[in-house]
């Protein structure tokens, strides 16, 4: 497979939510190869000097209704969380850690599900050990993987990385070294991919 699409995310962007809830099927469909990327995006908004579009109050009421037609037009659900913004340092950590694993995805799809669909306050520890345990995940397991100094590591490079190819928020999609941001993008780059 010489096609690659590179997905920098981080849980805590319902924007990146919805991308995930895409870019596995558009890589599918291209015959491509998926490389994850979480990142942890509160240190790619310090890097950049960017921030959430929330900060700006009438910018964040339209992101709202905009990601809502996104996920509508795509069939998915999303329900704007009351706790957001969440700090996402420990459930990224657990990304990271299960990155290169069989349970990756039931890890996102737990985690992602407790913040964009039930509405979670995944901020909590004793919260997020619950979804976890409903997931088939042991909370203590994923609290040592996070705690390891190698996850660690890898969240900064991974992270490190974003902020040196230019990315500034999330979803950031990259097609080679073409960068594509937001949910609203991934058609382009399922262009460029066809391009390839």
């Amino acid at each position: 497979m010489s096609k690659r699409i590179e997905f920098f995310f981080d849980v805590g962007s319902p924007a990146s939510y919805i991308g995930w809830t895409q870019i596995a099927a558009i890589a599918e469909r291209n015959n491509a190869e998926l490389e994850w990327k979480p990142m942890l995006l509160g240190a790619v908004f310090q890097a950049t000097g960017n921030q959430s579009p929330a900060a700006v109050p009438a910018k964040g009421r339209y992101s709202r209704m905009d990601l809502q037609r996104y996920a509508q037009d795509y069939g998915v659900t999303l329900n704007f969380n009351p706790f957001f913004p969440v700090n996402t340092l420990l459930l990224m950590r657990g990304a990271v850690a299960y990155m290169d694993t069989p349970r990756f995805q039931d890890y996102l799809n737990a985690v992602f599900t407790g913040l964009w669909i039930d509405e979670l306050d995944m901020g909590q520890p004793e919260v997020v050990a619950k979804v976890l345990s409903k997931a088939g995940f042991d909370p203590q397991e994923v609290l040592v993987k996070c705690n390891d100094q190698a996850t660690k590591d890898k969240l900064k490079a991974i992270t490190s990385e974003a902020i040196e190819r230019g990315v500034f928020g999330a979803p950031t999609t990259f097609v080679g070294d073409e960068m594509f941001f937001g949910q609203d993008r991934l058609n382009f780059a399922e262009k460029a991919l066809k391009a390839d």
